[in-house]
This record gives C-alpha cells, sequence and structure tokens, in this order.
C-alpha cells in the first residue's frame, strides 16, 4: 500500500479534497479475496470507491477499511457523517465531490478503482415522500451511471449494490431472498423508494449476467449507530431523550422492527466484498434478533438514557411498513455473515456517542 497518495483538487466545488471519478468490470480471478471468520471479513490491498461515502454507513464502511485499502468516497455531502468522523487527513483516504448523476464525474471518479461499494441514493421516508422525482431520478439513472462507469473501466473485483429492505412492501416476516417483492401503489410517493431500489438490484444483476460484472446486492435492514445522520427513528428518539423532549411516536406505535447496528452491516459489506460466492446474489443483512415495537423502542431508549421524556402519539397518514423482520440463513450460509450487536447494547453505544457529541459541543437536531 505504501503511504496512500495525497489529498487531491478537482472538478466540482472545493472541499477538502475533491475530483470526479469513472468505472469497470470484467469476471476477474477471486483467489486473492480472503472471507473472513472469527476476526472479521479481511479486505485488504484495494482501492475501494464508496458512492455516497460520506453519509453513515459509507463513512462507517471508510474507518473500517481504511488502515489496509485506498478509500475514494465520492459524495455530494447532502448528508455529512464524515467531516465529523476524523478521517479526513488520513493517508489513505480521497474525497471526491460530485453527484451520481453527472456521468463524466462518475467515470472520473473509477480511475484505477478495484471494487465499487454503490450508497448514493436519496432515502429516508420524509425525504422520499416529498421528493419523489428526485428519488426515482438519483437511484435509478445515478445507479445506471456507476455501472456503465463500471463497465467501461472493466478490472473490477466487486460491485455492491445497496438496496433495501422495503422491497418486501408493508409486512415482512422472517422474509427472505427468494420470496417475491412486494411494490406499493402507483402514484403513492412512499413506494417510489423501494421501486427505485429494486430496479437498481435487477440492473445490477442483469449486469452481472450480462456483461460478467461482479455485482450483487444487499438489502440493509433498519441500520443505526454511532455517526448516523439525517433521518430514521433511534436518531430522532435519542437526540430528543437527551433533550427531554418527547418522543413522537407515529400512531400507536405497534409497527415491528428489527434494528441493525452500523458495525454488523460493515462486516456484512466486507464479506461481501472479500467472499468469492457473493457475486449474483441479493443478501439481506440485519439482525432478526434485535427486533421489537417502535412504542417499546422508544421506552428502551428513555430508560437507557436515563431521560424523562414523555411519548406522544401523532398521526401519521401516510403508508407505512407495519412488520419488517429479515431471514438471514443465504447471508450465513454464503457469506458466514452472523450480527453479534444486540439491541440493548447497539443502544447503549449510540446513546453514548451522541451524549459525548453534546459535551464536545456538537447538538444533533
Amino acid at each position: 500500500m505504501g503511504g496512500g497518495w495525497p489529498l487531491t483538487m478537482g472538478r466540482g466545488v472545493a472541499k477538502d479534497s475533491l475530483v470526479p471519478a469513472g468505472g469497470g468490470a470484467g469476471r476477474v480471478d477471486n483467489s486473492s479475496l480472503e472471507a473472513g471468520m472469527a476476526d472479521g471479513a479481511i479486505v485488504a490491498g484495494e482501492r475501494v470507491l464508496i458512492t455516497g461515502g460520506a453519509g453513515f454507513i459509507g463513512t462507517s464502511l471508510a474507518r473500517r477499511l481504511l488502515e489496509e485499502n485506498e478509500v475514494v468516497v465520492f459524495d455530494n455531502f447532502h448528508r455529512d457523517a464524515l467531516s465529523r468522523s476524523g478521517l479526513r487527513g488520513h493517508r489513505n483516504l480521497r474525497v471526491i465531490e460530485g453527484d451520481v448523476l453527472d456521468a463524466a464525474a462518475v467515470a472520473s471518479a473509477m480511475d484505477s478503482v478495484t471494487m465499487v461499494v454503490h450508497l448514493a441514493a436519496v432515502a429516508g421516508v420524509d425525504t422520499v415522500i416529498k421528493q419523489p422525482t428526485r428519488t426515482m431520478r438519483v437511484n435509478i439513472i445515478g445507479t445506471y451511471h456507476v455501472l456503465e462507469a463500471a463497465i467501461a473501466h472493466g478490472k473490477l473485483k466487486r460491485f455492491i449494490d445497496f438496496s433495501t429492505s422495503e422491497v418486501f412492501g408493508t409486512h415482512a416476516y422472517n422474509a427472505s431472498e427468494g420470496e417475491a417483492t412486494v411494490l406499493g401503489a402507483v402514484g403513492e410517493a412512499r413506494w417510489t423508494y423501494a421501486v427505485s431500489k429494486l430496479a437498481t438490484e435487477h440492473m445490477a444483476l442483469t449486469y452481472w449476467k450480462e456483461f460478467d460484472l461482479p455485482a450483487l446486492s444487499i438489502r440493509p435492514f433498519n441500520i443505526y449507530g454511532p455517526g448516523q445522520v439525517g433521518e430514521g427513528a433511534i436518531h430522532h428518539f435519542i437526540v430528543r431523550a437527551l433533550d427531554g423532549r418527547p418522543l413522537e411516536v407515529h400512531n400507536d406505535g405497534s409497527q415491528i422492527r428489527a434494528w441493525c447496528y452500523v458495525d454488523d452491516i460493515v462486516e456484512g459489506i466486507c464479506l461481501a466484498l472479500s467472499s468469492p460466492d457473493a457475486p449474483g446474489h441479493a443478501f439481506n443483512i440485519g439482525n432478526p434478533r434485535s427486533t421489537l415495537t417502535i412504542y417499546n423502542l422508544a421506552r428502551e431508549i428513555i430508560e437507557l438514557a436515563g431521560s424523562d421524556s414523555q411519548i406522544v402519539f401523532v398521526p401519521w397518514n401516510f403508508p407505512d411498513v407495519e412488520l419488517r423482520i429479515p431471514n438471514i440463513d443465504k447471508a450465513r450460509r454464503i457469506l458466514g455473515y452472523e450480527p453479534r450487536v444486540d439491541l440493548e447494547d447497539g443502544l447503549a453505544r449510540t446513546i453514548a456517542w451522541y451524549r459525548a457529541q453534546r459535551e464536545s459541543g456538537r447538538r444533533e437536531q
């Protein structure tokens, strides 16, 4: 690896280090990739492009990869967990400010990359409902640009497309990857996100079949943890609990979720990067053990935070997911994936991080 490479200024708006991107494909010999076991997946000596890499999951993944790999973060910084992560200035990190709707920028960022993790997307229920057209454009056209850059590059060992558990619709109990996906009513803005993500899954896997791009899809189930930015029930509940403000629960709070700590999703990604059998598949990555209702989640956070906050119920007149629990047998079998952080432990770590942010003067909203 050597000393990495210096941060570089490039096209687009200047942050600390900027430039655009581009990509490639081709079936390759995966014998040099090692699937991690007891101590976690081993990814080393690679140059990994993370689109959307300044977000919550992208920043967490970059932290995991940086010591043994060169990492290129490509992001428009609409959401920015990277700037406060302490990773800026790392010898192995290159940051490019750009948008996946800019095909030339994507193609440029792909230079010398060996692996791609495509996280860039419009996400978050509130944002999707307000901006359904932008959601579809960024998620579908942006993914097309990244895939096209990948096959033009022609030298990738792995391409991961990030999908969503919402492809299972409003009720998903012990849902496995082989089950039929469910699309919501046409014209309902909430489902534009799921539809766009299902489309990108089909795109990634057809590029695998037709162009030998070693692609796969990951369906994450309700990720949370330190460093989370933007929307999300745990983010909002912890912030309000530490402020002593009421925790707002939609409707009666009976919606059921399985929550996955960020370290576990990062491990799942690294296993997918390193497993020779991963391409051509979709994988559920989550933690079915960490399941409870939204109401009980709010109660748990209030208790763990030592908060006096009250729970208030607010009407939610939009479609919602009532039940979401994954079956992860396929990821266990092919990737060796096993979530390690149960909910109470993960919530305690996350609350501690938010509290430390407050004490350092970095208040979350």
